[in-house]
């Protein structure tokens, strides 16, 4: 139980205020009250975070309990769940207005009701994660600016007149001026620089920092005289200081003695060798040691091993912890690399999450079996941080010098192919560099090549697979499918390219292209009189990154096509990925007067509550379901369901993969509205698409 989270449940029922209080009180600290009175003072003396009120409570009722609630200023603002045996509109409109966020409905699902609550102290466990965070980002910002008097260097601003505006403690003792004395004067009567040899005056960088507006670094041979007369051989840089909207606003200038000096360039040299978080060895350190190797082993006649290791969903643990606890972990991840390995063995911090262990001069393979095992065995042991224990897995790729990597580059690029087969053959596993890897890359690389071709060149293949009217057989409108053509003319299919496309950000661009192709082919068979509705797929990544409303209204208006002959379909896990921001654009593409498909229904993260909360209009059976549904009596069974949960809810269904005229026949007996499959007819081009609507009564 979380002591920080506290619930008060008011209740005129004893045994509802029992179940919730024993039912609930492994999620938070419970109190309760029997009348509307007891629970305001209840709720006023333990600030509770959440507050589960009966509407109907004897005196005070529970609308009039949440509006004082509400309106008292001593009274933190707490989460209000209605607890009511009504399921009217009108109580749960005046529930929601009065300030109420959620429903428990009597008789008690307890199950649900736990999970209800617990999502909103989830939702309050967030809050105070937020409160924290802002608190740390002020102690950041005060410790920064403590660390500012504190460090060891002298620190002068100006304005844009080049007028001291701020000195530091050290910049006070170096130029022997007092904060209260320096303010105000101009930057040489503070810092007077010479020439240490010549004791001609140099220009103060913040000068030139000023005039030029660019980051100014002085010579070693710089010399600081002091107000009472002692010299500083000083190093410093001076950099114009600019606002947000990047207007000068003065300059700054950081300087330090030879000494400290000759001891940071000893420092940076190190920073730009090694990995400032874990202080292993960097890229660059380690390209060096790997072209060392590489020489020796030449000579030896030895090979050399390159392991390259991937943190397998580090980036949403890294999300989910925090950068700090992440950072923590990293670390760890580093200290158990550097005790698996020999001091002749090199480990490399070459990204946020990937580590590169080099073996040097080995005699057999079996040695990086043995080593890659190790790794994936240390690393799945849980990290400890803070009390909280998190697991992670690694993927591993592996090349070699000389047998299939010739050089330093080479080796590190083999090893990240082997490595990203290591992830999509199923991580926490380790792969070693073949011939086939390589040519797998070479067809990503010319996939890519192809399809940024056909973007810039605006050539997708855009084939339209027609829908059919399962009672009268005649076609009812069509999906638009995107193609890729080969430079051989050949088609490359959608499952060869799409994941790339979605991989490097060109999925926003293909579904603009496919989009604004199916629109106009939609236009034209409306323009021959033919009001065909075009379905076209939009990507999980492209619906909640770009604008689809706005290109989707855009086009309409642009083509002057009627808003209903367009139909958008989603997936469940593009509705899945944020609730309410998902519920805002399909409101808004509802609006526009597109229909709304959920494609492959059931194959995903199936919910009732989104198909009542989403403005949907279509279902569509995933072919898997409907090609089974003969031979499979549970796949019969859930095509069965869908049906009627699709007629429940007032929502049109598509059979997909039809392929038979017994699939056909089935989905037809069961009250499937429309089917496509290959049954009825292949994915057409556009010219084959207008001949078969021309003579669509003759199809089936």
């Amino acid at each position: 139980m979380d002591d920080a989270l506290k619930i008060v449940v008011i209740d005129d029922d004893p045994g509802a205020l029992a179940v919730l209080a024993s039912g609930l009180e492994d999620l938070a600290s419970i109190e309760t009250a029997s009348t509307g009175e007891e629970g305001l003072s209840l709720v006023a003396v333990i600030q509770p975070d959440i507050v589960l009120l009966d509407i109907e409570l004897p005196g005070l009722s529970g609308f009039e309990v949440c509006q004082q609630i509400k309106s008292n200023a001593y009274i933190k603002s707490p989460s209000i769940i209605f607890i009511t045996s009504h399921h009217d509109y009108e109580t749960e409109r005046k529930a929601l207005e009065t300030g109420g966020i959620d429903f428990i409905t009597k008789p008690f699902d307890l199950t649900l009701c736990r999970a209800r609550v617990n999502n909103h102290l989830q939702i309050k466990r967030h809050e105070q994660a937020v409160l924290r965070a802002r608190q740390q980002v002020e102690d950041e910002r005060q410790y920064l600016k403590v660390i500012l008097n504190s460090i060891a260097d002298g620190v002068i601003a100006t304005d844009v007149k080049g007028n001291v505006t701020f000195i530091n403690p050290v910049a006070q003792r170096l130029t022997g001026w007092h904060k209260d004395s320096a303010l105000g004067l101009y930057i040489t009567d503070v810092m007077a620089i010479t020439d240490a040899t010549t004791n001609q005056v140099l220009p103060n960088p913040i000068e030139i920092a000023l005039k030029e507006q660019r980051t100014v670094a002085m010579a070693l041979n710089a010399k600081l005289t002091n107000r009472m007369g002692r010299e500083y051989r000083v190093e410093d840089t001076a950099a114009p200081i600019r606002d947000i909207k990047q207007n000068l606003i003065g300059s700054v200038i950081v300087f330090q003695d030879v000494t400290e000096s000759i001891a940071l360039a000893t420092q940076m040299t190190h920073l730009a060798n090694h990995d400032q978080l874990t202080g292993l060895p960097n890229r660059m350190l380690l390209h060096d040691r790997v072209l060392q190797s590489i020489a020796r082993a030449r000579l030896t006649k030895k090979s050399l091993a390159l392991l390259l290791i991937d943190i397998d969903n580090f980036k949403y643990l890294n999300d989910a912890i925090g950068h700090t606890v992440g950072d923590m972990i990293i670390t760890q991840v580093a200290q158990r690399l550097e005790h698996l390995c020999d001091t002749e063995s090199t480990v490399a911090r070459v990204g946020g999450d990937e580590f590169v262990v080099m073996l040097p001069e080995i005699k057999s393979a079996n040695v990086t079996d043995v080593t890659a095992l190790n790794i994936i065995y240390t690393i799945q042991e849980p990290f400890s941080i803070a009390g909280d224990e998190h697991n992670l897995s690694v993927s591993i790729g592996i090349s070699f010098y000389p047998s299939d990597s010739g050089s330093a580059e080479e080796l590190m690029r083999h090893a990240d192919t082997a490595m990203y087969r290591a992830k999509t053959t199923g991580k926490n596993r380790y792969c070693y560099f073949s011939t086939n890897l390589q040519l797998a890359l070479n067809e990503r690389v010319q996939i890519e090549k192809l399809l940024r071709s056909a973007l810039e060149e605006e050539s997708l293949i855009v084939q339209f697979q027609p829908k059919f009217d399962l009672n009268s057989g005649e076609v009812s409108g069509a999906e638009a499918l995107v193609r890729l053509a080969a430079e051989d003319g050949s088609i490359v299919p959608p499952d060869r390219f799409i994941e790339f496309a979605e991989e490097s950000g060109l999925i926003h661009e293909l579904g603009r292209q496919v989009l604004y192709k199916s629109i106009q082919t939609a236009k034209k068979l409306y323009e021959q009189g033919k009001g065909t509705k075009i379905a076209v797929n939009i990507a999980a990544q492209q619906f909640h990154e770009s604008d689809i409303c706005e290109q989707v209204e855009r086009m309409l208006n642009e083509a002057a096509l009627p808003s209903h002959l367009i139909e958008i379909e989603v997936t469940e896990s593009a509705l899945m990925t944020d609730f309410a921001e998902t519920r805002e654009v399909l409101r808004k593409l509802s609006d526009l007067g597109v229909s709304i498909a959920l494609d492959d229904f059931g194959t995903g993260y199936s919910s009732l509550s989104y198909l009542r909360t989403f403005p949907l209009d279509v279902l569509k059976i995933d072919r898997s379901f409907v090609i089974d549904m003969l031979t499979d009596e549970q796949a019969k069974n859930i095509v069965d369901v869908i049906v009627h949960l699709a007629h429940s809810l007032n929502l049109k269904l598509v059979g997909e993969g039809i392929e038979t005229e017994e699939h056909w026949q089935a989905l037809k007996q069961l009250g499937c509205e429309e089917g496509q499959g290959y049954y009825f007819s292949r994915p057409l081009n556009e010219n084959d698409f207008f001949s078969l609507l021309a003579n669509s009564s003759q199809m089936v």
